[in-house]
């Protein structure tokens, strides 16, 4: 998922350490305080890159993780955590507080915020229990992780490409194939061919979320950053633009997505065990994935034909021939 690019400002991290002691505590821990946060009942989990916030109420519940790497599948919070990103942690004191957590360089990773329904008192509990000693406002930053630089197009093997690409069992499988070439995403999805990936319409989000709410349609969310892929599974119903915006506003589920920042959008097809899953990918205007789309399936079916037919109907990219 995509990294954000430096707009100049005080990354949103550091601008908390400068409040501690007022209204903010430093904490530590975010593994164990990830650990500790089924105590405090409904929540608002929230995780954001650039051009997304992906906003979901629900209770934190099975949470695991192990040395870098970690889960939390609990139906409405389904995190995907890779701790090393996790580097700075912070309560903000309110009637409704909340626990924000951030990457060595002051970016976003994740939140949980109360909620009229959470447990006050287990939030004022947890704050107490992973207040760090030292209530510093000293922030140290850490660089940034280097950014894959994509191979000249002429480098690349098309032909080992699309022969790996169509031997994928899995959709967790491409990430491996990605590493495996020295590809970055994007790249591969230009170069794989019409049989794999097309390129649509940078509205195609818009009109493949107004098709999907008028079918009812349970979808997958999926939407991050470095540190943690947050997943939303179900139905959408109340979709809106406001201004650059294309908002859903559903009573336990929110996003939002910046569509000014779009560069790309594409459906892209991975063959799997079940059959072809397809889905909807967005890029950012530095190539970097924002978000992607999948239609809901039960273990082991196939995909269904009425979530093809959704993405079959999107508008090409206007930078393609009709």
């Amino acid at each position: 998922m995509s990294r954000r690019v430096s707009s100049g400002a005080v990354p949103r991290g550091e601008s908390l350490a400068e409040r501690v002691g007022e209204g903010v505590v430093r904490l530590e821990g975010p593994a164990d305080i990830l650990r500790a946060a089924p105590r405090l009942g409904a929540v608002l989990a929230v995780t954001s890159n650039e051009q997304v916030v992906l906003e979901k109420v629900g209770c934190y519940g099975n949470v695991s993780i192990s040395q870098d790497r970690g889960t939390v599948a609990n139906h409405e919070i389904d995190l995907r955590l890779v701790m090393r990103h996790w580097r700075h942690a912070f309560a903000v004191k309110g009637v409704y507080p909340s626990l924000q957590f951030f990457d060595g360089w002051g970016e976003p990773v994740h939140e949980i915020r109360a909620l009229r329904s959470s447990d006050l008192v287990e939030f004022g509990k947890v704050i107490a229990e992973f207040a760090s000693p030292q209530q510093t406002k000293e922030w140290v930053t850490a660089g940034r992780p280097a950014t894959l630089q994509a191979r000249p197009d002429g480098d690349v093997d098309r032909e080992q490409l699309h022969t790996q690409w169509s031997a994928l069992q899995d959709t967790h499988d491409f990430v491996r194939l990605l590493q495996k070439l020295s590809l970055d995403r994007h790249q591969a999805l230009r170069l794989i061919g019409t049989e794999f990936a097309n390129e649509v319409s940078n509205v195609a989000a818009k009109h493949m979320l107004l098709n999907a709410a008028a079918a009812t349609m349970t979808i997958l969310v999926f939407a991050g950053n470095a540190g943690c892929l947050q997943i939303h599974t179900g139905n959408v119903t109340n979709i809106l633009l406001e201004g650059h915006s294309l908002k859903i506003q559903d009573p336990s589920f929110a996003m939002r997505l910046c569509q000014d920042g779009i560069g790309s959008s594409w459906v892209v097809r991975k063959p799997t065990r079940d059959g072809v899953l397809t889905s909807l990918e967005v890029y950012d205007r530095t190539n970097q994935l924002v978000v992607q789309f999948y239609g809901a399936r039960e273990s082991g079916m196939p995909e269904r034909q009425d979530w093809r037919g959704i993405l079959s109907r999107l508008p090409l990219s206007e930078l393609q021939p009709v």
